[in-house]
């Protein structure tokens, strides 16, 4: 069986991933009690089950910190257990609590949205070591969705290394394991014949490849990466996610991403996302 497990903040698009994994033939179960996990996975598997997701969150309550003995009990059975915890920025939280007008879970009448949020990290704490996490900030339904599938359907025997490029104007990504600053190399946002194009088009690989320091620091960083993943590796990690930010997101940092990629996929499994152009 294959089990994921969806975690996180209310408002970061739990329930947008677990639909996207039920549109994928997932059985889903949304807002399952912690304690209850391994009596369901028997359940299902009795039931002739094999692609199982559920959300488990801190509606859980004290019963959440039963959830990594029990994740760890059902990789020994053999089920393959993956979580993922999505994560947003307080002040993106709270804008998609306005709009909604939705309670927070954690509201009791004395706590404002704001304490509802930080108590619920201190909550969630003691479970995101174990998972995949997803900055879901800046993404929209369609590109969270694409990501949770992309996410589910590699295969897991090793580990997968994910580059994304970013923007930093939009802020640094939450889920970033590695984060390098390209923004110091020339920016073909300056060339108004440039400007409309991203780092995939031909014109800026060209513009960028020709500059001494676009190589340089393209070397530099594929060699700390290539130097240090084995580490990442020894500590048993199933993602390693390398960001790559420039001012905007859509020229430097993409093409390092993409040639990072590439580079890489000779080797490992990589996934690649462009946080800007999503």
């Amino acid at each position: 069986m294959q089990l994921v497990i969806i975690t996180g903040l209310s408002g970061s698009g739990k329930s947008v991933a677990l639909k996207a994994l039920e549109d994928s033939a997932y059985y889903t179960a949304d807002n399952l009690p912690a304690k209850l996990l391994a009596e369901m996975v028997d359940f299902l598997h009795g039931a002739g089950y094999t692609r199982v997701a559920v959300s488990i969150d801190a509606r859980s309550g004290d019963t959440l910190s039963l959830l990594p003995r029990q994740i760890d009990d059902l990789k020994a059975r053999g089920v393959d257990v993956r979580v993922l915890f999505l994560n947003a920025k307080t002040d993106t939280l709270l804008k998609r609590y306005s709009e909604t007008r939705r309670r927070h879970p954690l509201t009791d009448g004395e706590l404002t949205v704001s304490e509802c949020i930080a108590r619920e990290r201190v909550m969630l704490d003691g479970v995101g070591w174990l998972a995949h996490h997803i900055d879901t900030s800046d993404l929209n339904p369609n590109a969270l969705r694409k990501w949770i599938k992309e996410t589910t359907e590699i295969d897991r025997a090793g580990m997968t290394l994910l580059f994304q490029s970013f923007g930093f104007k939009h802020g640094i990504p939450l889920d970033a394991d590695l984060v390098f600053d390209v923004r110091c190399l020339p920016n073909p946002y300056y060339d108004p014949q440039l400007r409309p194009l991203t780092g995939k088009d031909q014109a800026v690989i060209g513009f960028l490849e020709a500059d001494a320091n676009v190589r340089a620091m393209l070397a530099d960083i594929r060699g700390f990466v290539e130097r240090w993943l084995p580490c990442f590796v020894a500590d048993n990690r199933s993602y390693v996610t390398v960001a790559i930010g420039c001012t905007g997101g859509e020229h430097r940092s993409v093409y390092f991403v993409e040639a990072l990629a590439r580079y890489f996929s000779q080797s490992q499994r990589v996934l690649v996302r462009h946080r800007e152009l999503s």
